[in-house]
């Protein structure tokens, strides 16, 4: 396979500094060359792809749709450049750079959200750039640092860092409870209205977990008349304005349960949890941005929070 020759990669620094500017000149004056040497580097470059990658004027030049498309998976590729020489030798001492991480919406509002106020003081130079769905996108493809997941997905391409094992508990609100009565075993969940969420990813209803008595683990699956599509959120708003029950986790219902807004029922069925992993590339350098932000979250979510005075 035909690799890239050193002209070819200072052509591609020069059209990535000159998109970034929005001018040859600019760009000229920021790498040491002339304007003109700039230009005639881009027309080979444009040459050698035969794609137009600037439209130009007299006073202006803009990225063509194939030019945007380019100068963003190249500037990533010079990113990558840059972050494995300063692993190599060693520059890199301080974390920086832009960190892009794609999680998912229930997980960043009530789990991620609080911890990155020390995360970002501690590491000022560092741009944390978060993408928030439910939907699952392919992180890799779409130029994500890492990644963070419930469970662990079966994709040779990545690696997955243990994070967390979040408990889950079944919850409703006093009110509810009022008018419904209060469920005493799995059987009598039947009989109540369950807020059900349907994975975006399978369109099939995700099982609550249950462990019985006896230590054996119990997945409970059911159909309700009361569904939510796409975004748990959704079910967690429908359960705390009294609409049934919903079960989540503890460190999402915890503050509501402190309030007394929520109430836990079936705890005799506790005990079990959902993991939650961190993701990234099995064949990208783990550059110093992205291990900071790993021991940050890890260490983060394993300490217990100080009890106020």
């Amino acid at each position: 396979m035909r690799g890239i020759d050193p002209v070819q990669l200072s052509s591609i620094e020069q059209f990535c500094k000159a998109a970034e500017l929005g001018s040859f000149t600019a760009a000229a004056e920021f790498l040491g060359l002339t304007p003109a040497s700039v230009s005639r580097s881009i027309s080979r470059l444009e040459n050698r792809l035969g794609v137009r990658l600037f439209s130009r004027t007299t006073r202006s030049i803009r990225l063509t749709a194939e030019g945007e498309l380019y100068r963003q998976e190249c500037q990533q590729a010079l990113e990558r450049i840059i972050e494995a020489e300063r692993a190599i030798t060693g520059r890199q001492k301080t974390p920086s750079g832009t960190l892009r991480v794609s999680v998912g919406t229930l997980y960043a509002n009530y789990r991620l959200m609080p911890l990155l106020p020390a995360f970002t003081a501690a590491y000022p130079q560092i741009e944390l750039e978060l993408s928030l769905s439910s939907q699952l996108v392919d992180f890799v493809e779409e130029g994500f640092d890492l990644a963070i997941r419930l469970g662990v997905p079966d994709d040779s391409r990545l690696i997955a860092h243990p994070l967390e094992n979040a408990p889950v508990g079944v919850f409703a609100t006093p009110d509810y409870l009022a008018r419904k009565g209060t469920p005493q075993t799995l059987a009598d969940l039947a009989a109540h209205d369950c807020i059900q969420f349907i994975l975006p990813s399978t369109g099939q209803a995700m099982s609550w977990i249950f462990r019985d008595e006896d230590g054996r683990d119990i997945d409970y699956s059911f159909r309700s008349r009361l569904r939510v599509l796409d975004d748990a959120l959704g079910c967690i708003s429908w359960a705390a304005a009294g609409g049934g029950l919903f079960q989540i986790y503890h460190f999402i219902a915890a503050p509501a349960v402190a309030r007394g807004e929520l109430v836990e029922v079936l705890g005799r069925y506790g005990g079990r949890s959902r993991p939650f992993s961190i993701l990234y590339p099995q064949n990208r350098h783990l550059s110093a941005k992205v291990r900071a932000f790993v021991d940050f979250l890890v260490n983060a979510v394993r300490t217990p929070p100080r009890a106020s005075s």
